[in-house]
């Protein structure tokens, strides 16, 4: 693709951030306070905006319930708006509440279901409020020990319970099913992989898709080969970007693999320009951040984490695919490698300042946060 297409595709890069981010976060261990981080969701909403200021790439930010729970949705809306942002997807929270010990949706006892499916419907009309398009659902529902329930069981419940929700949905909205191998649940998960997402997408219908978290997956898994059978099928949702070095470390995205998402994109990038099934599906594709910001400053962390997927948006975008797709049906090995990698190693940071010059942005975000006081201010009035 030449630069001239690209620059338009960038100009046209949209990612949505989380809310939580802004906020307190931690570990199993220890939650690490930063000055001047968000103490509400009146707060974390500003900060979002914030960032969407500074590079433009954030028009959204997705909020996840009860954390984010609030009287007057509507002065919510106005707020956001206000500031120059939307609300983009509603996360229901399935695993904070002490009835969720043995799972939610897929809990024995049908009074707990009772009370999750409740939850999400709660969630649901939040979203008609609040005028999100979408549902991203993730469930922590598994077991610790063997014979601890049965899987099959287990199984149909949650079916039965995705079902439920699945009728709820608006039309014109989506369900983004999230799935993830381990952790809370350490013997069994019950949506432990992309294909089991895909698998419950299948029998629900079109309007459900998965959503792929890079930090959700086994060592070593080929997250941009499952990205290209997703988009084939038409199911990809979106993503939860973050990165990861051992499990679900949710480190800032590009931070540990940055060829990693390099090649992701690339898939993303290919899908748009071929069209069919996958070109329409990419279309439509929710791309978001989910990340913890545990010792970091949560703006600036931020800012990087959208910068980086800038960044590999642009490379994958300057990937030469005809030579590619010649060298393939040559079988010429090393030297489809190597359209990859120049591609990867090409400075995009003239054409990322371009971009941002024409989007009346900083052409250094980060350095202009840094430079403009808004940390310090931050600190000042929220201590």
């Amino acid at each position: 693709m030449t630069e001239e297409k690209a620059f338009e595709r960038l100009l046209a890069q949209e990612i949505e951030v989380p809310s939580w981010a802004f906020g307190p976060s931690g570990t199993r261990f220890k939650v690490f306070h930063i000055p001047g981080e968000a103490r509400n969701v009146w707060e974390r909403v500003e900060d979002a905006a914030l960032v969407h200021q500074l590079t433009g790439l954030a028009p959204r930010v997705a909020l996840h319930i009860p954390w984010d729970r609030v009287e007057d949705w509507d002065r919510l809306k106005a707020h956001a708006e206000g500031l120059g942002i939307g609300i983009g997807a509603i996360n229901p929270n399935l695993f904070q509440e002490e009835e969720y010990r043995l799972g939610s949706l897929a809990h024995p006892d049908p009074r707990v279901r009772e009370k999750a499916l409740a939850h999400v419907r709660e969630c649901i009309s939040i979203m008609e409020t609040l005028g999100s398009r979408l549902l991203s659902l993730w469930l922590a529902d598994g077991t610790n020990y063997p014979g601890q329930d049965d899987f099959r069981a287990r199984r149909r419940r949650l079916e039965a319970s995705l079902k439920e929700v699945y009728a709820w949905l608006p039309e014109g909205s989506r369900l983004l099913l999230e799935y993830k191998f381990f952790e809370p649940a350490f013997y069994s998960t019950d949506i432990p992989d992309w294909g089991t997402a895909y698998a419950l997408c299948l029998k629900l219908g079109p309007q459900a898709q998965v959503l792929v978290d890079l930090g959700h997956h086994p060592q070593g898994t080929n997250i941009e080969a499952l990205v290209a059978f997703l988009l084939e099928e038409g199911k990809l949702g979106g993503f939860h970007f973050n990165a990861r070095k051992y499990a679900d470390d949710d480190l800032i995205v590009g931070s540990i693999n940055p060829f990693e998402l390099f090649l992701i994109y690339h898939e993303l990038a290919s899908a748009e320009e071929e069209g069919g099934v996958a070109g329409e599906t990419v279309h439509r594709v929710a791309y978001m951040i989910d990340q913890a910001h545990v010792i970091e400053p949560k703006v600036e962390a931020m800012i990087l984490s959208l910068l980086n997927c800038q960044e590999a948006y642009a490379k994958a975008l300057l990937v030469d695919r005809d030579a590619l797709r010649e060298a393939q049906e040559r079988g010429d090995i090393l030297l489809a490698h190597r359209i990859l990698l120049e591609a990867y190693r090409k400075d995009v940071g003239p054409l990322l300042a371009e971009v941002r010059r024409a989007k009346g942005v900083p052409e250094d975000p980060l350095k202009a946060y840094r430079e403009g006081g808004y940390y310090e201010r931050a600190v000042a009035q929220r201590g």
